[in-house]
């Protein structure tokens, strides 16, 4: 299989817009889709999320960023909160919390399946996971909601860590290599994580698009590198793309739209 690509990028000097502002944008962004997704015929079509990813009180991170938009673009969303904290971990003060256990989130699903509710997801989102047992846990639920939809949409957003450095513990790297990306329909990396899950490193877009085909090569069906900080390009971050192709590289003219 080919791989089609496209790259976007985001000036770093751009002023940061109200947060009124940009949810006023959002939410004309989500009508607009809204819209168009009924005119061409998708308004019968399931679209049902189940959405395992972290919350945290303060900020928007995990499902207290995904659930929202994903409600505006006309998706009824499930959502588990892997942890809840009460601000992201990266304050200089640290956190402070509950963390769900792989045995709870069994039961959750164990739940949902005795009322037949598994059945009803299209999409399965998950994000910050912070232990082994939950990773599995998280890949169980996966299998038990393809064995009643066999074409649930996996969107995978490994989160690993950023600049360097982990976010959780260095076996996961493993699992998420070796087990859940060979099961991912959608695979959303940044930089770091890309290059934790590939062992290649990425300074260059051709190290990046050589990347992102290695990915593609393990099973997801698109694969978007969500950053990238390039020594040749400081002032952008770059955004790839990369979808299988049956017809070799057929998209992508190297302009991505701004973010």
């Amino acid at each position: 299989a080919g791989v089609a690509h496209s790259f976007g990028w985001c000036g770093r000097s751009e002023p940061v817009r109200p947060c009124s502002d940009m949810a006023a944008t959002v939410l004309e962004q989500g009508r607009g889709k809204v819209a168009a997704m009924a005119a061409e015929g998708y308004e019968g079509v399931n679209k049902t999320v189940l959405s395992i990813q972290s919350h945290v009180v303060h900020g928007y991170v995990g499902n207290k960023s995904a659930v929202f938009p994903l409600q505006l673009l006309g998706f009824d969303v499930d959502f588990v909160n892997s942890v809840q904290f009460s601000n992201h971990t990266g304050y200089e003060e640290g956190f402070t919390g509950e963390v769900l256990n792989g045995e709870q989130l069994n039961k959750l699903v164990e739940g949902l399946e005795a009322n037949g509710l598994t059945s009803e997801y299209s999409h399965l989102l998950t994000g910050y996971i912070g232990s082994t047992t939950f990773l599995s846990a998280v890949k169980s639920a996966l299998l038990k909601l393809r064995e009643s939809n066999p074409g649930l949409v996996y969107v995978c957003d490994p989160v690993l860590g950023d600049d360097g450095h982990l976010y959780v513990p260095q076996e996961l790297v493993q699992i998420y290599r070796e087990e859940m990306v060979p099961l991912a329909t959608v695979l959303t990396p940044n930089q770091f994580e890309c290059e934790q899950l590939t062992g290649k490193s990425i300074t260059t877009e051709e190290e990046a698009v050589s990347a992102c085909v290695s990915l593609l090569a393990q099973g997801p069906e698109v694969v978007v590198i969500t950053s990238c900080d390039l020594p040749s390009d400081p002032e952008h971050i770059i955004m790839l793309a990369g979808r299988k192709s049956s017809r070799g590289c057929d998209g992508g003219d190297g302009d991505g739209g701004g973010g």
